[in-house]
């Protein structure tokens, strides 16, 4: 980490509140921006599994609706949430943190009554776009992440293109244990993790665990954890990206077939 300057510095133009917040920002690294498809990746994968929060489903209404629960600023929440990421720490830490005096839990079901479950609203621009396009070039589509059993429906009932859809607690089992990554495999019905290309955000729960189980990696920069984090010394995604638009024209020219602009 640089050396804290003892006066406020300047970022893309603007002051910066303190030097605190300079050295964050200077040690975020923002160089694995969307990239094209290595020579060497070897065979495209032919099935595609996609995470659920952050990568299809925007999550800003869940947090939103926690923070009014808790008696907190959607912006308190989230600088606590993003404090929680750098930390390296569990989402439910910020809970404590935020409402110290508050059993989050107890709120659960009243947190569900009024955050309503995932809508079509919740959706992020690019991904019933790329989920359409997959499907029409015949990739093998899946949906599958960390979430009750109750979004399994909600995301059924959003008419996503997809061949198979579960959720964590379907399949009894969650992120990042390796069995998770197997059931993925197994649902899909891949005869081999390396047929499997698995999109997330976070590098914890997603790209590492999923390349340490075999299957190769779409690293999705978004959301708290994908803006945040980065990735360990010696553990490299195949393809990275800030959004899910290009997705489709990389694997098509991963697989040796690229579609017409």
């Amino acid at each position: 980490m640089t050396d804290t300057p003892t006066t406020p510095t300047a970022v893309a133009g603007r002051p910066v509140a303190d030097a605190t917040d300079a050295e964050v920002i200077a040690d975020l690294d923002f160089a694995g921006d969307d990239q094209a498809v290595d020579d060497d990746l070897g065979p495209a994968p032919a099935i595609v599994v996609f995470d659920i929060g952050e990568v299809l489903i925007d999550e800003t209404r869940v947090w939103a609706t926690w923070a009014d629960l808790l008696g907190v600023s959607s912006l308190t929440f989230a600088a606590a949430l993003g404090a929680a990421v750098v930390q390296g720490l569990d989402h439910v830490e910020v809970f404590d943190h935020v409402a110290p005096n508050i059993q989050w839990r107890d709120f659960e079901a009243e947190h569900e009554r009024r955050y309503g479950g995932f809508g079509e609203d919740d959706l992020h621009a690019d991904a019933r776009p790329c989920l359409q396009e997959l499907h029409d070039h015949g990739v093998h589509i899946v949906i599958a992440g960390n979430q009750p059993a109750r979004r399994t429906e909600q995301l059924r009932a959003l008419d996503l293109p997809h061949d198979a859809i579960a959720m964590s607690a379907d399949l009894g089992v969650d992120k990042p244990s390796p069995e998770f990554f197997a059931a993925v495999v197994e649902l899909a019905g891949a005869s081999s993790p390396g047929q499997v290309l698995y999109v997330g955000d976070r590098v914890d729960n997603d790209v590492v665990p999923a390349a340490a189980a075999g299957l190769r990696t779409c690293w999705l920069r978004r959301g708290p954890w994908g803006v945040l984090q980065d990735l360990p010394d010696g553990v490299e995604a195949d393809l990275v990206l800030d959004g899910l638009g290009e997705l489709p024209l990389l694997l098509a020219e991963w697989s040796g077939d690229p579609q017409d602009s």
